[in-house]
């Protein structure tokens, strides 16, 4: 018997050292920014990242480089693996 594999519910898309691009929106002013996370974890199964924000704000004074974050899969819009040897 041959058991089929779901390969993208085995393997996460997103690995710990990733950066992925995010859009972060300012509640009051509407205007929003792209900035860069850093991925430290992973939760496929709730289609979450959890990392530290790699990209100093300029619209959003609430957020700062290295602040910890969590942000659903649908916010990323790049996602960059640097090889480091």
């Amino acid at each position: 018997m041959v058991e089929l594999i779901d390969m993208d519910r085995t393997m996460s898309t997103y690995e710990p050292g990733d950066h992925v691009k995010v859009e972060f929106t300012d509640a009051e002013s509407g205007e929003s920014e792209w900035m860069w996370l850093q991925v430290d974890s992973i939760d496929d199964e709730h289609r979450l990242v959890f990392g530290k924000l790699d990209t100093q704000p300029i619209v959003i004074s609430e957020l700062r480089v290295g602040q910890e974050l969590a942000v659903s899969y649908d916010k990323i819009r790049e996602h960059r693996r640097f090889n480091v040897q």
